[in-house]
């Protein structure tokens, strides 16, 4: 059932414990909590690909990220904001993060135009030629309702020159200026805003996207334009880079972000938040995550096998279904198989994440990681099960 929106709760972060880098907190929104370290799955259009929002909580979910892009094209925000907003069109109870768009614009438009007042780009739903500009991207957020909204940026794909990189980050400060002053208009709503830290791989110019961010004065921080071609090395040496210009009462999100193994590489270096698709996407094509590695559903060495993928998760379908059934259901191509797969991979993220939070709070984050790491390294065919 769905839960009214507390207008007596604003948006607040506090930092309970650490163990090294890695922080356990506490992010209060008008939708509720966000225990961090936080996995935020994606609902690209108001919808989990092929799981229900009830099974999402029960997996353990606090949070999950909506696309502006999509939702603004597609079913609109003003409708969204006439029926209830999101949480009320989508029937989700808890916390909403909102995307600003610009991700998709630069990856899902094949004709668009970036320049200082926004960007201009064809809707790959009609072929509308959209405006986008800092001020309108945080106009959608508004009226989708979200406890979270993002600044407008403008993401490059790495490898890339130094001077796309630099001009990217200096468009993504001045935009990050114009959606603050947007936002403010509406403080009163509890809502939060983040500044995107970008500089692609370079120090410097992370360094200074941070501190003038910081300068600003966000709710939180983000650093994003990782994981989009680099390898994890290079992503890992730009978060240490860029978390100690960050401020320890500010959660720290980072965007796109990914593998269970570059989940636990980032909360040792001090990162609160992560969303990514790869859970379902991974899913939708018969790769499930599990204690003891991917499964790769599509092999055959899976036809014969009626070992669960794990008799002792908590989702049910890692528990109940043979890995037969689920090899049968991937190459028939069963929408069973997808929702199965999806849902295990969420279940399997969240209990990670609850992983980390006791280990932190325990103070052995670094055995955790190391035990979970050499569960990993057992492989799909561990016997212990």
């Amino acid at each position: 059932m769905l839960t009214a929106y507390d207008k007596g709760k604003t948006f607040s972060f506090r930092l309970q414990s650490s163990d090294g880098a890695a922080r356990l907190g506490e992010i209060t929104t008008p939708h509720g909590i966000v225990r961090t370290p936080a996995f935020m799955p994606v609902g690209t259009q108001g919808a989990m690909k092929g799981v229900h929002w009830r099974e999402l909580a029960e997996a353990g979910a606090d949070i999950v990220l909506a696309n502006t892009y999509h939702l603004m094209l597609r079913p609109g925000a003003e409708r969204i904001a006439a029926l209830g907003g999101l949480n009320a069109f989508i029937n989700w109870p808890r916390p909403i993060l909102t995307d600003s768009g610009g991700f998709q614009v630069m990856s899902l438009s094949d004709l668009r135009k970036v320049e200082e007042r926004g960007v201009t780009f064809r809707s790959h739903v009609d072929g509308a030629i959209i405006d986008l500009t800092p001020e309108r991207a945080i106009e959608v957020q508004r009226l989708l309702g979200s406890d979270i909204a993002m600044q407008l940026d403008e993401c490059v794909r790495l490898p890339a020159e130094r001077h796309e990189i630099e001009r990217a980050m200096r468009l993504s400060l001045h935009w990050a200026e114009r959606c603050k002053r947007v936002f403010e208009e509406d403080a009163a709503s509890g809502r939060a805003l983040f500044g995107i830290v970008q500089g692609g791989d370079d120090r410097a110019l992370r360094t200074q996207s941070a501190r003038e961010l910081v300068d600003m004065g966000f709710n939180g921080y983000a650093v994003g334009g990782l994981a989009v071609g680099e390898p994890q090395a290079t992503m890992l040496a730009m978060i240490e880079e860029v978390v100690p210009h960050l401020p320890s009462g500010r959660p720290r999100y980072l965007m796109g972000v990914g593998t269970p193994d570059d989940l636990l590489a980032a909360i040792a270096r001090g990162i609160d938040m992560f969303d990514c698709v790869l859970p379902t996407r991974n899913g939708r094509h018969g790769l499930a995550y599990t204690r003891f590695g991917p499964v790769n559903l599509r092999n055959a060495r899976n036809a014969d096998d009626p070992r669960p993928l794990d008799p002792q998760s908590r989702c049910p379908a890692a528990r109940e279904a043979a890995r037969a059934y689920l090899h049968h259901l991937v190459k028939a191509n069963e929408m069973l198989a997808a929702m199965l797969l999806s849902l295990n991979n969420l279940f399997y993220y969240q209990d990670l994440m609850q992983g980390a939070r006791t280990a932190i709070a325990e103070g052995r984050f670094d055995d955790f990681c190391r035990a979970t790491r050499e569960g990993w390294a057992q492989g799909d065919g561990a016997t212990d099960q």
